[in-house]
């Protein structure tokens, strides 16, 4: 029963300090973020209630970014604390060993990284979303990348490219359709140029508007141009080519595993997408390894207290976010492998763990 009660004392603390620190996060970089975008914010009008929900939408993936920094703290000064208050020494004396001790610490932290896989993986893409749509309409931004040069395979035999969707319309603007040999891919069958394509939703098929269609062979060329050309055979749909035009950052697990999937189809290299995939998995397990850093630390008095031991894990944290830039930087340039790269980081900070952790005195 006693150490039920223990685990319950130190779980408790151990979650206050984390929502705590989690909220002090969000807070400050709230008011960097303002104090950095306030010009923008006026000189495009944009509504106060506009403003609220642009950082209303975009806290989710500050709290993402800051879990583990905030769980790194709340060990540290859960641990801190109960070290300054002899508490350490009476559960060392009642015969709890350290790594008991650890286990309240790191049930939780295990838990968070399972809630932050479903956060990072689905609500904050979500809120991407809505956040770069704000971006678009009020500030101007990421309008090039986030509608333009959508370039695709919709078959084996044919390509197709879109300057411009217009997703509320279901209007597509610069299209180019290429159509190959079945026998030899680099042999051009046919070619469809227009500055317009609608999706008519009452016959569900696709229209060109005012446009060049061209097929070749051997001996010539014929050319038609039109005013309206209905498209039959295409295999894509208004919604698809809405997700194509979706940053990494505004897709889901799934929606990021039908990219990968579909990338290999089309014969690209998803590498980069795979980086990004596991990337959300291996973020998530970074509470766990911090954890495995500052309870070690925490424990151990060292000269210049507890400003020492945040310093220390101030710096742990800088390393590791420079571990994660460098491996990003190898893997996405084909030097490593994408599971391998977004795992780098936190293989080498847990065996330095575990290693800090053996060396531990408790």
């Amino acid at each position: 029963m006693r150490i039920k009660i223990i685990d319950r004392y130190l779980i408790k603390q151990f979650l206050q300090t984390t929502l705590f620190g989690l909220l002090a996060f969000i807070i400050i970089f709230i008011i960097i973020d303002v104090m950095e975008n306030l010009d923008d914010f006026i000189d495009q009008g944009v509504p106060y209630f506009r403003v609220l929900q642009y950082y209303l939408v975009f806290s989710p993936e500050i709290v993402r970014l800051m879990t583990p920094v905030a769980v790194l703290f709340a060990a540290l000064f859960t641990v801190g604390k109960s070290a300054n208050l002899s508490e350490i020494v009476a559960i060392k004396s009642s015969g709890i060993s350290f790594f008991r001790f650890m286990m309240p610490f790191l049930i939780t932290s295990f838990f968070i990284s399972i809630i932050s896989i479903y956060f990072g993986g689905f609500i904050v893409p979500m809120a991407n979303k809505n956040k770069i749509k704000i971006e678009q309409v009020y500030l101007k931004k990421s309008m090039y990348y986030a509608q333009s040069n959508v370039f695709f395979q919709d078959s084996k035999t044919r390509i197709v490219s879109i300057g411009f969707f217009d997703s509320d319309n279901n209007r597509a603007n610069q299209i180019s359709i290429q159509e190959f040999s079945d026998n030899d891919l680099t042999i051009m069958k046919s070619r469809l140029d227009a500055p317009f394509l609608y999706f008519d939703d009452k016959e569900k098929h696709w229209v060109a508007e005012n446009g060049v269609y061209r097929e070749f062979s051997k001996e010539k060329e014929n050319i038609e141009h039109f005013t309206k050309k209905i498209i039959y055979n295409l295999n894509f749909k208004p919604e698809d080519l809405s997700n194509k035009q979706l940053k990494v950052s505004e897709m889901n697990l799934i929606e990021l595993k039908n990219l990968i999937e579909t990338q290999k189809r089309a014969g690209n290299d998803p590498s980069s997408t795979l980086i990004d995939y596991h990337s959300i998995f291996a973020f998530a397990a970074t509470n766990i390894i911090v954890v495995l850093f500052a309870l070690p630390i925490s424990t151990d008095k060292r000269k210049g207290g507890l400003a020492s031991q945040v310093g220390i894990n101030i710096l742990v944290t800088f390393l590791y976010l420079v571990f994660v830039e460098i491996s990003q930087a190898f893997g996405k340039n084909g030097s490593l492998s994408p599971v391998l790269t977004a795992w780098f980081a936190n293989i080498i900070f847990l065996i330095a763990a575990l290693i800090n952790l053996l060396r531990a005195k408790f």
